[in-house]
């Protein structure tokens, strides 16, 4: 997201919703538009306004009907609007149409989250591993443009140069991945051998997971009196981070702070920051760190836990800390099993230290 010199730019924000029947007993959905505005806003931006509109399919050309894109064009000049961010995955066509359409950028929460991974990281791992999100996301677009330029014709004219100049970025930009994922490999190699040997002198590796702004790096910091970057945003960490701890009897152990989940996160970002959670896979315990201050609290917990499973570390000895008990808890009980803790105040950390010097002890029995 670029910032204009003298002030944020104004995003308006729209969610296409297909119509379905509730399912009797079911959770509400999450509130994703306002996931969407804290994700504008960490990028630097401003929200001038959102938009939720129910669509019964899909309109290949623009995601939204052709009268929805009219009052949306009339709602971007009437809002002073510099782009407009759709919380759905747009296909390359559809932003293209959509940005000539409304005249103005068009995003999708893709880009916003991969333009706030750009201004996190700080570690060349980080950096490595926001540079090949972006290529992958790239390719993806030329890949896409090129189909859709074969069949634009598809005689004189449509052939030749444009044909060959997309397969030549395409090969550049396949050979820049294939060389950032090397490097990878080495950096994630590097970290496994550190680990492993912190295991031979008997550390006890410990990962913290969470949904992003949960406050995980507050408790980072809070159990290892570190003074890793916190703020009240999301994906305020994104580069991986290690520190010695203690536990109560005075064994040490490595506690790994990793970066945040979100509901929905895109397959080609979870896959190219894979690096910055195999601190997951080399954890003997897993303190999965829930905001209890929030109404969405469970629906969080349930994305984390699912994407868990879905990178194989789903059945992972874990603990639940039931973070921000000292701002109070806005909707329903702490879940059965769960820790309350401040990690901000330190209230409940004593016993949460306890808990987990119990279960590495059950593991190492």
């Amino acid at each position: 997201m670029r910032e204009r010199p003298d002030s944020p730019e104004r995003a308006w924000l729209v969610h296409a919703q297909r119509k379905r029947r509730p399912v009797p007993g079911s959770p509400p959905p999450p509130d994703l538009l306002a996931e969407l505005s804290s994700l504008v806003e960490a990028a630097g931006g401003v929200v001038a306004g959102a938009r939720t509109q129910v669509v019964v399919s899909e309109n290949p050309g623009t995601l939204i009907g052709s009268g929805t894109v009219e009052e949306l064009k009339e709602t971007v000049r009437e809002q002073d609007v510099d782009l407009v961010v759709f919380q759905n995955l747009l296909r390359p066509k559809q932003q293209a149409n959509l940005e000539e359409r409304l005249e103005v950028k068009v995003l999708d929460r893709r880009e916003v989250i991969l333009d706030i991974f750009a201004r996190r990281a700080r570690t060349r791992e980080g950096k490595l591993q926001v540079e090949l999100a972006q290529l992958s996301f790239r390719i993806g677009r030329l890949i896409g443009g090129r189909s859709e330029l074969s069949r634009l014709g598809g005689g004189i004219g449509t052939r030749g140069p444009g044909e060959k100049k997309l397969e030549e970025d395409r090969r550049r930009i396949r050979n820049q991945i294939r060389q950032i994922e090397r490097e990878l490999v080495t950096v994630r190699r590097t970290r496994a051998l550190h680990y492993r040997r912190r295991k031979e002198v008997g550390f006890h590796v410990v990962a913290l997971v969470g949904y992003t702004n949960a406050g995980k790096s507050t408790l980072f910091n809070r159990l290892t009196g570190a003074d890793a970057f916190v703020a009240d945003q999301l994906f305020a960490t994104l580069d991986p981070t290690a520190r010695r701890f203690r536990l109560p009897a005075g064994r040490g152990g490595i506690l790994v702070d990793t970066v945040g989940f979100i509901h929905e996160l895109p397959d080609e970002l979870r896959n190219a920051f894979l690096a910055t959670l195999e601190g997951i896979g080399e954890a003997d315990l897993i303190v999965h760190v829930a905001d209890g201050s929030t109404e969405r609290m469970e629906e969080n917990i349930g994305s984390v836990e699912a994407i868990l499973g879905v990178l194989g570390y789903g059945d992972r000895p874990t603990l639940l800390a039931v973070n921000k008990a000292d701002l109070g808890r806005a909707g329903g009980a702490c879940p059965a099993g769960g820790i309350r803790v401040s990690a901000r105040t330190g209230l409940g950390t004593d016993r949460l230290l306890e808990e987990m010097e119990r279960e590495l002890c059950l593991r190492s029995a």
